[in-house]
């Protein structure tokens, strides 16, 4: 995809660029991805796509984290989607310890979308510090 082609090339450039500093957000060490994960962010936490698309999320952070849609979050007809592969936020929420339904450090996650709607989702242990994304999908 060319927005991949595209996020990779910024990516690399802001890498190059800020040497010695910490690019928060940047999908770095080559991953493929479109939205990056630092210790309680998602990067960037808004994201736009056509119906049909895969969204991959990866974590370039050092913590565990999740990505799991709020059940009333999306759009009614649309396929809820979290780590682990649960089929609901309360199931989401209860099967969490730390590792169940965690994507750990180097790995990714990916949803196709294919309602259009906005999607609100967020990472189980980190919500209270505001790690929460949207995903808008349009024609």
């Amino acid at each position: 995809m060319r927005r991949r082609r595209l996020l990779a090339t910024l990516g690399s450039g802001l890498a190059v660029g800020s040497a010695g500093c910490t690019a928060a957000g940047t999908v770095s060490g080559g991953a493929d991805g479109d939205v990056g994960m630092t210790a309680t962010a998602f990067e960037p936490s808004n994201i736009t796509v056509t119906p049909g698309e895969e969204v991959v999320w990866y974590n370039n952070s050092a913590r565990a984290h999740s990505i799991t849609a709020y059940d009333e979050g999306i759009p009614a007809d649309a396929d809820f989607f979290a780590t682990g592969g649960y089929e609901s936020t309360q199931a989401a929420r209860e099967a969490w310890d730390g590792m169940n339904g965690a994507i750990t450090s180097g790995e990714t996650f990916s949803h196709t979308f294919e309602i259009p709607g906005r999607y609100n989702y967020f990472c189980i242990p980190h919500e209270r510090a505001g790690m929460v994304g949207t995903v808008v999908v349009e024609e």
